[in-house]
């Protein structure tokens, strides 16, 4: 299957503020290239002192970064009629199309995200394991999902770049009960992902 993870992190809560994009390409099963471009928000020089917390990335870091605009020039090429997957697609997502809105850019994705979120809902459903919940609903952050198939939490600071390595290392874990990245062979993967196969998705 080809699919492109995507990971985002922001200089504010709102969608159109990403300061730091990261991608991971996969084409016939295989992983190409994993990047990541930082990006020099629209609210510049203007960063919420809590998502800073979150990712660590200043004004200073994106001072000579591209604008969106100008990436997407870069991008696009690259994304272009591909599937998106993130751990919330729908959220990861939104920040994109809000990107691309505030500069009318034509969104050229369609429907075509997949939830990292749903991918492991449907996994736990299938081997009949209890779906964790807070108040009720679906408590599968990325960290949780991480747990389950087998790797670390993902390192603080965030960046966009672990992010999508991430993300695509527990897509491999839970549809091909396989490790697809070097740096996390180390890691084992549960056995009850290793026995089974999963059904292809894509």
């Amino acid at each position: 299957m080809d699919f492109i993870t995507i990971d985002f992190e922001t200089a504010t809560p709102e969608r159109n503020s990403p300061c730091e994009i990261g991608l991971t390409f996969v084409e016939n099963n295989q992983i190409k290239e994993v990047k990541s471009w930082l990006i020099k928000p629209i609210c510049y020089p203007y960063f919420d002192d809590f998502c800073v917390s979150i990712h660590g990335i200043t004004p200073k870091d994106v001072k000579n970064s591209p604008e969106f605009v100008e990436l997407w020039k870069e991008i696009e090429p690259l994304i272009k009629h591909k599937f998106l997957i993130a751990h919330n697609a729908g959220f990861d997502s939104s920040f994109l199309k809000a990107s691309m809105d505030r500069y009318n850019i034509y969104w050229i994705f369609g429907f075509r995200t997949v939830d990292l979120h749903t991918i492991a809902y449907i996994d736990l459903l299938k081997r009949k394991e209890e779906i964790p919940l807070i108040y009720g609903t679906s408590a599968l952050s990325l960290n949780k999902i991480l747990e389950i198939v087998g790797l670390p939490k993902e390192p603080d600071p965030h960046n966009a770049l672990n992010g999508a390595k991430y993300e695509t290392e527990a897509v491999y874990r839970l549809v091909y009960g396989i490790s697809g990245l070097n740096e996390f062979k180390n890691y084992p993967i549960p056995i009850d992902l290793a026995k089974v196969k999963q059904t292809m998705l894509f």
